[in-house]
């Protein structure tokens, strides 16, 4: 446990200073609570969270909004999973705690980060069939092609905020190592 507080101190850190780096943290304190509450490196929480919304709060898009940028329906779905009533999934926290609680069904799903992520961006209806076609993948359980350019894009944008925050904020990495 108390590695975990030191995580939350180091992450509030961070957000004190995001203002001046290039890569901002905000939230730490329920990005470290909700990613470690799911078994999931926060740093990946913080990739998505760059990538979707740049940390701003109220960000909208077509059908997503918020920080992890989350449909109204797929927040309705996995906010009754989580148990949760009436709440807002705009609200900073909630949409952190159903977009880690998202992230780590994803990757329970399909047993790896990089589909979790390639469904999180195309949806798993669209993952569920590539991995059912044999021109993009040779075992059904892994791809060896993305057919879209975004979603392979935005895979690899997510795997290079994970090393660029990491550089930034490397008492989270070794913090979170030492809770595993």
């Amino acid at each position: 446990m108390a590695a975990t507080c030191t995580v939350i101190v180091a992450m509030k850190s961070g957000t004190e200073l995001s203002k001046s780096i290039k890569y901002p943290v905000q939230y730490g304190e329920y990005i470290v609570k909700y990613s470690l509450e799911n078994n999931i490196d926060p740093y990946l929480v913080i990739a998505v969270i760059k990538q979707e919304s740049n940390f701003v709060a109220d960000a909208k898009s077509k059908y997503a909004g918020g920080l992890m940028q989350l449909t109204a329906a797929t927040a309705d779905e996995y906010g009754k999973k989580l148990g949760l009533v009436d709440y807002d999934y705009m609200d900073p926290e909630t949409n952190i705690k159903i977009g880690c609680f998202l992230l780590k069904s994803l990757t329970d799903r399909y047993g790896s980060v990089d589909l979790a992520l390639a469904a999180y961006n195309a949806g798993t209806g669209n993952v569920d069939k590539w991995l059912d076609d044999p021109h993009y993948s040779s075992d059904g359980k892994t791809l060896n092609v993305i057919p879209f350019s975004e979603t392979r894009h935005y895979i690899s944008k997510i795997k290079a905020y994970i090393e660029e925050y990491k550089k930034e904020v490397p008492v989270l990495y070794e913090e979170y190592d030492q809770t595993q």
